[in-house]
């Protein structure tokens, strides 16, 4: 920013979570500074509890893995995560990057981010650990998406980003070096509840007690186990985590029963690797179509409901030529290749039905607290599989 930054003890906002919430500010108490400056736009009440959140989980994925890392958020729960690993050819593809060349590591991090569930990371909010580039920028540019927080902006990168929505895009500069009281408060229904914030160090060491009859977890999936706790560590609860080679690939969140948690996330991990099947990779789409209309379209070719868009001549509006069925038979026969996930729970599984259904996601590799009286079940169930599973003691409830 040119000239000197405005210091500010509090930010009035249009309106909180919804309009009829009036009035709506955020400030810091005993009138500390804010640790944010706003660069561009006009960020609102769920605008920065995306970005707040969003920014503790890549500040830890970066903390714990030493790789640039992006988050994209969505209504307070992260849609996807990622860490700046190399993209493969069938992940850019899938991603729609493959345009763009070699990206940056913190670009490939946020294509990752994007391109867990990009039905849900649409009109994302986007952390970044890093200071954002012009590759990331130029991806950012490309996406439906409110706004973005990172410790910096190269110049060029910002000019970017301020253009986008005409000048009204959420640009937020926050200062990594900045660190919360140890206690956090929040009112609900004019009560103030006070609690210590969770400041749990998650590393290789929560991964240490394997209670399976497999007990190798190499050092890839540590560290989608660490990314997929991390990412529950500031995920609405209940919540599981798929990931696989250094990202989420499937997030369950806010689910009353945890083998619902299970299902959701699954059904995400499947649609991610069911989007890298050749029939999928195959298909023909119209001339300037739009990359959420593309989306939606392969959401549906993959889903059980496609054969109802076949019987009513829509694909002509998307495909270039008529897509052959995606059988079931065929579906199964692709996910069955699926193998090497690692899974994070936030909580224990209380029965033997959650690893069932992660199997079917090709889970190899589980970490979560334990403490159920049906461990044994659990426990056994993982054996069935060649699954190993590590007990970590803590818990990582967030709301």
């Amino acid at each position: 920013m040119k000239g000197e930054r405005e210091i500010m003890i509090e930010m009035e906002l249009k309106y909180g979570c919804n309009p009829n919430q009036k009035p709506a500010r955020i400030f810091m108490n005993k009138e500390k500074e804010l640790p944010i400056q706003v660069l561009s736009g006009r960020p609102g009440y769920i605008n920065l509890l995306d970005a707040f959140n969003g920014w503790q989980l890549v500040k830890e994925l970066k903390k714990a893995t030493g790789l640039p890392a992006a988050t994209s958020f969505k209504h307070v729960s992260p849609a996807g995560a990622g860490v700046g690993l190399p993209l493969t050819d069938t992940l850019a593809r899938i991603y729609w990057v493959d345009d763009m060349g070699s990206l940056s590591p913190l670009a490939s991090a946020y294509a990752r981010a994007r391109g867990a569930d990009r039905m849900s990371s649409f009109g994302d909010f986007i952390s970044l650990s890093d200071v954002c580039d012009v590759d990331t920028a130029t991806l950012i540019k490309r996406e439906v998406s409110d706004g973005v927080i990172a410790p910096g902006y190269q110049p060029e990168a910002l000019e970017i980003l301020r253009a986008k929505k005409n000048g009204n895009y959420c640009v937020i500069q926050i200062d990594e070096n900045y660190e919360p009281d140890p206690i956090e408060r929040k009112e609900v229904f004019g009560v103030v509840f006070e609690q210590g914030r969770n400041n749990l160090d998650i590393s290789r060491e929560l991964l240490s007690n394997v209670v399976t009859d497999v007990k190798e977890i190499p050092e890839q999936a540590k560290i989608d186990l660490i990314i997929s706790l991390i990412t529950l560590k500031y995920t609405q609860s209940n919540s599981v985590c798929y990931a696989k080679d250094g990202q989420a690939i499937g997030i369950g969140a806010g689910q009353q029963s945890r083998v619902h948690c299970t299902r959701l996330a699954g059904q995400k991990a499947d649609n991610w690797f069911l989007r890298q099947a050749p029939q999928v990779l195959s298909l023909q789409f119209v001339d300037g179509i739009k990359r959420a209309d593309r989306d939606n379209a392969i959401d549906v070719y993959i889903g059980d409901e496609y054969m109802d868009v076949l019987a009513d001549g829509a694909w002509e509006k998307i495909f270039k030529v008529k897509p052959p069925v995606f059988t079931k038979e065929e579906k199964r026969a692709w996910l069955d290749q699926m193998s090497g996930v690692a899974l994070g729970s936030d909580a224990f599984f209380p029965f033997g039905d959650n690893i069932e259904r992660a199997h079917k996601s090709g889970v190899k590799y589980i970490a979560q607290p334990g403490g159920s009286v049906r461990d044994d079940n659990v426990i056994e169930t993982c054996n069935k599989y060649g699954i190993a599973m590590a007990f970590t003691g803590i818990r990582l409830f967030h709301h």
